[in-house]
């Protein structure tokens, strides 16, 4: 008897054994075939950046498989059309010289991906055609919609030439919410009705499903980006319109609209029957550009402290999206570096690194919990020690906190979202209502705390060089200084709303005082990026510094 129980109990175990390193063995079989991508968004119409994450060596040895190319490095604009017409590119036209020299700037950059065994991407807006070919067929009134026979006609050629002409190529990320045409001076972009699936998305997808993932099995990465990322019926529509196939994926933005912090989490990641890439700024535009401390990785995995109040039965973490959709989860996509438009621009690359690292490393077993990775990149990348590891982590997650409770609140009562960005910073309205406002002006004196400890940390650490610890203090202090200036402004903005000019002088001359202490930061840090500009109006709806002057004048 006892002979039997002990050989039912050893049959059972293997049995749970079995089914439970089988199981593990299927999924981390499924996670191995993820894309981990990284792309440098390089500023539009500048010099590319120099960084680090342009050489394919360094993402791969980071955790990335596979490299997207910007919009201005991608073959669309790189091809000769000469399966369509000769005469659309004619060799020794200056707009044939310009493709060919372009075409041979990018067989040289995806050489580099070949040499790493990355997978190599390119990001193109659809629809875009040369110049010459648009008024050779008169179609300067059809060209943006993907119906009209000879656009669809030249949309195929197009792609058809993209991969006969780079081979090396294995996938294209197409986007249509916009169309940047400031390193493309011989061509033009256009497309109709780009948020309606029934008359652009779909007939699109359709064409390019074809082209690149049945005809070549090549991947095709769809951006739903200002198209339909934040309209659940529509996404439906094209999920319910398209059929899946495994080399068609679509690409969503981590958060509702924008990179944003005080945004709901994407709705629409864990929907439909889709494969799905998702998209991570890891020096976001709205928030410094790597600047200052900002650590949004761990939100981004576990989730952010402003989508613990979203419904229960809604994914608000990549890590929960891993864990309830594992069937479509494809990997993610982040941006190293960029977005947006000039500064500031960074000498330093460590707070865009720690958060690229982190998300590639993750990537690599989404199973995994952030704590520990992080915990990883402080020892082996910037060689912390014990009590020093613990002293960053709360740095970076204080980052975190400070960060939203500045530029928003935790309960996204600032409407225009927008009002700083860049290099510059608006005008900043008041909340949505009284309470709102109440709680913007306590979250922007909670913010400065917060700086004000990050800044204690940063000098606390035992930094393995003098050059790390002159960024990491600097940008600590840097981040402090910026985030005291729009405390001060959203305390003017309020008190010129409730009429009380005698506080709007108060706030002027603390605004002045904080304007002086911040453009002295660069004589006191080496590493120092470029600063925010009282000038910059790219953008900005209405530059703070012109209210501020008018304000002046009115005392």
């Amino acid at each position: 008897m006892n002979k039997l129980n002990f050989y039912k109990k050893l049959v059972v175990s293997i049995f749970v054994f079995t089914c439970f390193f089988g199981v593990n063995s299927i999924a981390q079989n499924q996670f191995s075939k993820a894309l981990i991508l990284d792309m440098v968004h390089h500023n539009p119409g500048e010099e590319p950046y120099k960084s680090a994450y342009n050489n394919p060596a360094v993402i791969k040895e980071m955790g990335y498989n596979g490299k997207v190319y910007f919009l201005f490095e991608s073959p669309a604009l790189a091809i000769n059309w000469e399966s369509v017409d000769p005469d659309i590119l004619p060799k020794g036209s200056k707009e044939r010289e310009w493709v060919d020299d372009k075409a041979s700037q990018i067989k040289k950059m995806q050489a580099s991906c070949v040499e790493q065994g990355m997978s190599i991407y390119a990001m193109s807006d659809l629809v875009l055609f040369p110049k010459r070919l648009i008024e050779m067929y008169g179609i300067e009134k059809t060209f943006g919609d993907p119906n009209d026979p000879k656009t669809e006609k030249f949309i195929r050629a197009q792609i058809n030439e993209m991969f006969d002409q780079f081979p090396s190529l294995d996938g294209l990320v197409v986007r249509i919410g916009e169309t940047y045409l400031h390193d493309a001076p011989y061509h033009q972009g256009a497309i109709d009705n780009k948020t309606s699936p029934e008359n652009t998305i779909i007939p699109l997808m359709q064409i390019l499903r074809e082209e690149i993932c049945v005809k070549r099995d090549k991947q095709l990465i769809f951006r739903t980006w200002n198209s339909f990322d934040r309209d659940r019926v529509a996404y439906m529509k094209v999920n319910d319109a398209v059929e899946p196939h495994q080399n068609l994926i679509i690409s969503i933005k981590q958060c509702e609209g924008d990179f944003h912090r005080a945004r709901p989490f994407s709705k629409l990641i864990g929907q439909g029957r889709h494969p799905q890439i998702i998209e991570v700024q890891c020096a976001r535009e709205y928030e410094g550009k790597g600047a200052y401390p900002n650590y949004i990785a761990n939100g981004v995995i576990e989730g952010f402290e402003e989508h613990a109040r979203m419904p229960e039965e809604q994914i608000n973490s990549l890590h929960e999206f891993v864990e309830k959709r594992p069937d479509i989860y494809a990997g993610i996509w982040t941006w190293s570096r960029g977005g947006g438009w000039d500064g500031p621009y960074i000498k330093n690359e460590m707070w865009c690194d720690l958060n690229a690292w982190v998300m590639a490393q993750w990537a690599k077993d989404p199973r995994q919990h952030e704590e520990p990775i992080f915990n990883r990149y402080a020892s082996e990348r910037l060689h912390l020690k014990g009590a020093d590891i613990a002293k960053f982590r709360k740095l970076c997650l204080l980052s975190a906190e400070a960060v939203v409770r500045g530029r928003n609140t935790t309960y996204n009562d600032i409407s225009d979202v927008w009002w700083t960005r860049d290099q510059g910073i608006g005008w900043p309205a008041s909340a949505k209502d009284s309470i709102a406002q109440k709680r913007n002006l306590e979250q922007k004196d909670e913010s400065v705390a917060k700086w004000e400890e990050i800044v204690k940390l940063a000098k606390k650490i035992h930094w393995e060089n003098e050059k790390t610890r002159d960024y990491a203090v600097g940008s600590a202090e840097y981040g402090y200084r910026l985030y005291k200036i729009y405390r001060i402004l959203v305390n003017m903005s309020d008190a010129e709303a409730k009429g009380d000019m005698k506080r709007v002088e108060k706030w002027i001359k603390a605004y002045d005082k904080a304007w002086i202490a911040y453009k002295k930061l660069p004589e006191k840090y080496n590493s120092m990026s470029t600063l925010y500009t009282q000038e910059y109006n790219r953008h900005i709806k209405n530059n703070a510094d012109q209210k501020v002057n008018k304000l002046r004048s009115c005392n």
